[in-house]
C-alpha cells in the first residue's frame, strides 16, 4: 500500500527518529529545539496513526518496541540515502561556475587576459564573466543570480562587502599620428574641449566630465566652460576612438598601459592624476570559499599590476600626481 507522506506525518517521523536515537524524549526535544511535551505528543500521534506502540515506556526509561525497532531501521536507512544525495548535490553546487558581473572595459582590457592565471592556479574554479556596469545591491545580485562583482566606482555600498583591490590613474592619450598632426596640443592648457573624448558614465552618479575635470584640476589647468567633445558610455569606446585618430581620450592606466607600452597610444602630457574611483570586488558574506579565493587572487593581481605600472611610469617618465586618496583605495605611487 502506497502512503502519502503528509507534512504532519514527516514531523512525527522526525520526532520519532530523534527519540529512538537518544532513547529519551527530553534529549530529542533539545536536538529539535522544541519542548519535551511536543516530542512526546508527536510520537504518540504517529503511534495512533500506525495503530501500534513504538516505545515501551517505563519510569525514566524509554525502549523501542519490536515495531519501533523495524521503523527506526527503515527511517535511518532512508535518511542516510537522503543525506548522501544532498551531500553530493552540495558538492556539485560548490563546483558550479561563479557568476561574476564586471565593468565591461575592465573585463575586456584587464581581467580577461589574466583569467588564465587564476584558472591554472586553481583548476577547481569555474568562472562566467558578464560585462555589466549597473549599480548593485544585495537584492539585485540575488535576483540576477550573481555571486560576485567588480565595479569601478567610489565603493559606497551599504549591504554588500566591497574591497578595493586596484587604484586608478588618469592620463589623456591619443594616437601618435594624431598628436603629430596637432603638436600644439602637447602644451598645457592648449587642448580644445571639442577634441576631448569622454566616458560620460565612468560610474553611476558621476558627472559626465568627471575624469577630464579631475585631471585638469589635479594639474591646476582651466576646466572648459562647456564640454562639447564626443561622449561614450564606456571608457574602452572612448579609447578606441582615440586609437582611430578622432581625438584625445582620458585613459585609465589599468586599461591603456599595454597600448602605451606598445606605442599605439601616447600620453598628451607626462602626468597622470589619481582618480576618485577604484576597482572594488563586491560580494555578500556567505562564506563561499571560492569567492574568498577569487578575492585573494584579485588582490594579488592588483599588487602585481601596480608594481608593473609604476615601474613602467618611472621608465617612461610619466609622473603620477597623487591627490587625496579615495576611501579604501589601495596603493601609493611608489608601491
Amino acid at each position: 500500500m502506497k502512503i502519502a507522506l503528509s507534512t504532519s506525518l514527516l514531523v512525527w517521523i522526525r520526532a520519532f527518529d530523534a527519540a529512538a536515537r537518544h532513547g529519551s524524549f527530553t534529549r530529542a526535544a533539545t536536538e529539535l529545539h522544541v519542548s519535551q511535551g511536543a516530542v512526546s505528543q508527536q510520537v504518540k500521534s504517529l503511534e495512533q496513526w500506525l495503530g501500534v506502540p513504538l516505545f515501551h515506556r517505563a519510569h525514566r526509561k524509554l525502549a523501542l518496541s519490536p515495531d519501533g525497532q523495524r521503523l527506526s531501521l527503515a527511517v535511518r536507512e532512508s535518511l542516510d540515502i537522503l543525506q548522501t544525495a544532498l551531500g553530493r548535490m552540495r558538492v556539485d553546487a560548490r563546483h558550479a561556475s561563479i557568476r561574476l558581473s564586471c565593468s565591461p572595459s575592465f573585463a575586456a582590457r584587464w581581467l580577461t587576459p589574466r583569467l588564465g592565471n587564476v584558472l591554472r592556479e586553481h583548476p577547481q574554479l569555474s568562472l562566467r564573466v558578464y560585462g555589466e556596469f549597473h549599480r548593485l545591491d544585495r537584492a539585485r545580485m540575488q535576483a540576477d543570480g550573481m555571486h560576485a562583482a567588480v565595479r569601478f566606482d567610489t565603493g559606497d555600498y551599504t549591504d554588500l562587502r566591497a574591497i578595493a583591490f586596484l587604484d586608478e590613474w588618469l592620463v589623456p592619450v591619443a594616437a601618435p599620428a594624431f598628436l603629430a598632426e596637432h603638436p600644439q596640443l602637447c602644451q598645457p592648457g592648449c587642448l580644445p574641449a571639442a577634441m576631448m573624448l569622454h566616458d560620460a558614465s565612468p560610474w553611476q552618479n558621476a558627472e559626465e566630465h568627471e575624469e577630464w575635470n579631475t585631471w585638469l584640476r589635479g594639474l591646476s589647468l582651466p576646466v572648459p566652460a562647456e564640454h562639447d567633445g564626443q561622449r561614450f558610455n564606456m571608457s574602452q569606446l572612448a579609447v578606441s576612438a582615440a586609437l582611430a585618430g578622432q581625438g584625445v581620450a582620458m585613459g585609465r592606466l589599468s586599461l591603456v598601459l599595454e597600448d602605451l607600452a606598445a606605442g599605439r597610444l601616447v600620453p598628451l602630457l607626462k602626468r597622470a592624476v589619481r582618480s576618485r574611483a577604484s576597482y572594488f570586488f563586491i560580494a555578500g558574506d556567505d562564506g563561499d570559499e571560492r569567492i574568498a579565493l577569487l578575492q585573494a587572487w584579485l588582490q594579488q593581481e592588483g599588487r602585481r599590476f601596480r608594481r608593473e605600472r609604476n615601474a613602467w611610469c618611472r621608465k617612461a617618465g610619466l609622473e603620477l600626481v597623487d591627490g587625496p586618496h579615495p576611501a579604501g583605495a589601495p596603493g601609493t605611487p611608489g608601491s
